[in-house]
């Protein structure tokens, strides 16, 4: 998996490193440290993933890639983690080419209790009911980590792109259907935008959305 976002490039004592604005074991299974590669100034560096604290990483960087950069200022960073998706244990009848449905209307779904928005996101998306995508997760209520629900959308064929754009606050604009990760506390809350309006499973469908609040957001492919 890819994700994009803008950070500085800066010299402390152990090297040359970059901050990561998102908690690497909300979205990767890996832990300790992991080995990946950025583009950075469009130059591919490999590089190393180390860990701070509770998910907080930051990435290491050579010297010799470090000095062909400027530091101290956000560049575009480009992350590319192998292996960072949580495999569904079912064998999924759906793929791509035949997914559980088309994707050209979005139904809002309430979620029970607090702690599903990442399930009841994936059920807007697929048409079906919260218990089951929580089967096919096999997760609860603060457990859908953006790692599974990407996982849960490849097991029901609905196609995305493999980048995670982190806009972190900035304006974007988001393109006609994506899952958008909003910032609460040490979790994330997930909603859908389609078509222009935003499906959240706390608040129903909205007409505008405070886009400072924004975390990132998953493009999801329909017609």
């Amino acid at each position: 998996m890819r994700y994009f976002f803008e950070s500085k490039v800066e010299k402390k004592e152990r090297g040359y490193v970059i901050q990561i604005p998102f908690n690497v074991w909300e979205v990767c299974k890996q832990r300790e440290e992991i080995q990946a590669d950025v583009v950075l100034d469009n130059n591919i560096i490999e590089c190393v993933l180390i860990p701070k604290e509770k998910g907080n990483y930051e990435i290491l960087i050579e010297k010799e890639d470090a000095v062909k950069v400027e530091l101290g200022v956000n560049h575009k960073i480009l992350l590319h983690v192998n292996g960072s998706l949580i495999k569904m244990d079912q064998n999924s009848p759906y793929s791509f080419e035949n997914p559980i449905r088309k994707i050209d209307s979005m139904q809002v779904i309430i979620q029970p209790e607090d702690g599903l928005c990442g399930q009841t996101c994936i059920a807007m998306l697929a048409g079906v009911t919260i218990a089951e995508v929580i089967s096919v997760m096999d997760c609860r209520e603060w457990q859908a980590t953006m790692g599974r629900v990407i996982s849960a959308l490849n097991y029901y064929g609905i196609d995305h792109t493999d980048i995670i754009m982190y806009t972190e606050g900035r304006d974007a604009v988001l393109p006609k259907c994506c899952i958008l990760m909003e910032k609460m506390g040490r979790f994330c809350h997930y909603l859908v935008h389609y078509d222009g309006k935003f499906y959240d499973s706390n608040l129903g469908v909205l007409e505008e959305y405070d886009m400072s609040k924004l975390l990132g957001y998953l493009e999801i492919k329909c017609e």
